[in-house]
């Protein structure tokens, strides 16, 4: 699947952009028909398990993580946090980092390559999309001033 990439400015500062999109629960309650399930004791760290389920009645499917990049941000570096996708119908990677902003706030760029087992290549640009979109909301949700 190709790179999902997403360029977001808030004026909400990096750390506190950094704790809202380090929020794993949070996220689940901006995604539609999604819950997260912390595996692992707090606080987040290289390690941390966690998995996003996604469904309708009987009808889910798990999306397993594992942070494998945890960099918080401070005064002279951006943050960056990685996550492995370790699922069997979902595999890839997302990657959050987090600028300062010159004109004040974050500037976030999210990136993910997301790969649905058994999906045809030629559904690509489509799940990219719709990928942009579900992902776009779900940050734009998350850093809500």
């Amino acid at each position: 699947m190709p790179v999902i990439r997403i360029v977001h400015r808030t004026s909400l500062p990096p750390s506190e952009s950094w704790e809202r999109l380090t929020d794993w629960a949070g996220h689940g309650a901006q995604v539609p028909f999604t819950r997260t399930i912390i595996e692992t004791a707090p606080p987040t760290r290289v390690g941390t398990i966690f998995t996003a389920r996604t469904g309708v009645g009987r009808i889910t499917f798990d999306d397993p993580m594992e942070v494998v990049v945890w960099h918080p941000p401070t005064d002279t570096a951006p943050a960056l946090v990685r996550l492995e996708k370790r699922g069997r119908a979902v595999t890839g990677w997302a990657e959050i980092e987090i600028h300062p902003s010159p004109t004040g706030g974050s500037e976030i760029h999210w990136r993910e390559d997301l790969r649905l087992r058994g999906l045809p290549r030629a559904l690509d640009p489509a799940v990219a999309a719709a990928g942009r979109r579900l992902f776009g909301r779900a940050l734009a949700r998350l850093l809500r001033p």
